[in-house]
């Protein structure tokens, strides 16, 4: 053989050999490429397995409010049944989910998850379908506690709740449109993120894990399986997951919910002083020390910080010794506050630097007109109302009536013969045809002896004044 062709052949085997360690190299690779894939898979799994036992569905029936998309403040009431998530956080029964969930419910169920192994290794739907109690509820947070009479349940712990980073790989788990034990996968968009800059009070968890109606009030959890926020609400135009999905943090809700757990309600301090975000052209119009933070913008005549010594554009610096850069930042101090001790505040006002306490009152808690209803008993069909009768609670929900009996209109529904009666919730009925109202029963009494067609008048007080309304009966 020629050197030449020696050469050759010598450089045909190194060739041959190169690309055999370059098949093989691509193989491992291959294969460790699959191997991590398997080993990502079945962490998946086990992130499942871990969470979803604690993940409940939440079955609610009564008159709830039927404006669009089931707005608390709608005037008009109807009776639905609706289906959303909860999550146990007690193995002794107590499960954390949205307040909108649970408002103005008659009767809340609650559905535990399947064992292992579906029906045929436990318990059937019946027997895992428990009656629930409402503990307490924060409208404010949009978080309600319920409480279910069994034990030894998979919890997911708010003992040492986790914090997240932008960028996280999150879960979302509940029961969208009704379909229990769903799992959805996103990253968080954003850790602290406030929907309305200028008039929003809290920060959530925005993330794009595909969450759909009846994902309200189940987790989201992290890679770990660790509870970092309830989720609450999406932005979406058509109903449905558009990636834009919020949860209530895991800090706020642990604050929530050992108030509600302890006191049926959170006890919050109120000051008497009306605050808005920090832009930095309200900054230079009002030659405020800083372009960011909160500004009082009104103080209450007769109120605790009034009293202090609180101005209207007073810059909060800090509540509690905790720094405040944000409406967010001021809410979670309220909730951080204890209420027998009094509020301190430092305030910037011009270059000047002050530090004020404040004898905050507790917050009332009035009642809910259409909570207080029993359907059963209050509705007025003719009128196409939920009527209560005027007592002493009633009484101090609207102050200054004017006669001491009395219907209250509690809530307008969708099945009314008359919907032309010109009735608005928190209106109090005194007479119809000059004949006095005193009951519920009576006003069914007086209306059944009008025929269709025969003129009502109405006696009725709105806002502390009295007023008639009139139309034919239907």
């Amino acid at each position: 053989m020629t050197p030449r062709r020696a050469g050759i052949a010598v450089g045909l085997l190194l060739w041959a050999g190169a690309a055999r360690a370059g098949q093989a190299g691509a193989g491992a690779r291959a294969e460790a490429a699959t191997g991590i894939l398997h080993e990502m898979n079945r962490a998946m799994v086990r992130l499942a397995d871990k969470v979803s036992p604690a993940v409940v569905q939440i079955q609610v029936s009564g008159f709830r409010p039927a404006g669009p998309g089931g707005r608390v403040e709608s005037a008009f009431v109807g009776r639905q049944h609706a289906l959303a998530s909860g999550v146990v956080v007690d193995p002794d029964g107590y499960i954390l989910t949205n307040s909108h969930v649970v408002h103005g419910a008659q009767r809340i169920q609650v559905l535990l998850p399947e064992p292992p192994g579906g029906a045929a290794g436990g318990e059937d739907t019946a027997r895992r379908l428990f009656d629930a109690k409402v503990v307490g509820a924060e409208p404010d947070v949009d978080l309600a506690l319920l409480k279910i009479e069994r034990r030894g349940l998979t919890a997911l712990s708010l003992g040492a709740t986790t914090t997240v980073r932008q960028g996280e790989l999150v879960f979302a788990i509940g029961s969208p449109v009704g379909l229990t034990s769903t799992v959805t996968m996103g990253i968080v968009g954003s850790a602290a993120r406030q929907v309305d800059l200028a008039t929003q009070a809290m920060e959530f968890i925005q993330t794009d894990a595909p969450i759909n109606p009846g994902n309200s009030g189940g987790p989201l959890v992290n890679v770990d399986g660790a509870l970092v926020g309830i989720n609450t609400f999406i932005l979406s135009e058509s109903g449905g997951s558009q990636g834009l999905g919020f949860a209530i943090p895991a800090p706020m809700a642990r604050l929530v919910y050992e108030s509600l757990r302890k006191h049926g309600r959170v006890h919050l301090g109120e000051v008497g002083v009306a605050t808005q975000a920090i832009t930095p052209t309200l900054a230079a119009g009002l030659r405020l020390p800083r372009d960011w933070g909160v500004v009082v913008a009104d103080v209450a005549i007769g109120g605790p910080a009034r009293a202090a010594g609180v101005e209207p554009g007073d810059v909060i610096a800090s509540v509690d010794g905790h720094p405040i850069d944000s409406l967010a930042a001021l809410t979670a101090s309220r909730y951080l506050h204890r209420p027998s001790e009094p509020l301190k505040l430092v305030l910037l006002r011009g270059e000047q630097r002050l530090t004020v306490q404040i004898d905050a009152r507790e917050r009332a808690h009035p009642a809910d007109l259409a909570e207080l209803a029993i359907p059963e008993t209050s509705l007025v069909r003719r009128l196409g109302i939920l009527g209560v009768d005027v007592n002493e609670k009633l009484k101090g929900v609207i102050p200054g009536l004017l006669v001491g009996t009395g219907v209250v209109v509690a809530a307008r529904t969708l099945d009314a013969t008359n919907a032309d009666s010109g009735l608005q919730p928190g209106d109090v009925i005194h007479a119809v045809n000059r004949t006095v109202i005193e009951s519920v029963e009576g006003l069914r009494q007086v209306l059944r002896g009008i025929k269709a067609g025969e003129p009502v008048a109405l006696q009725i007080e709105r806002e502390g004044k009295l007023a008639y309304l009139s139309f034919d009966m239907e």
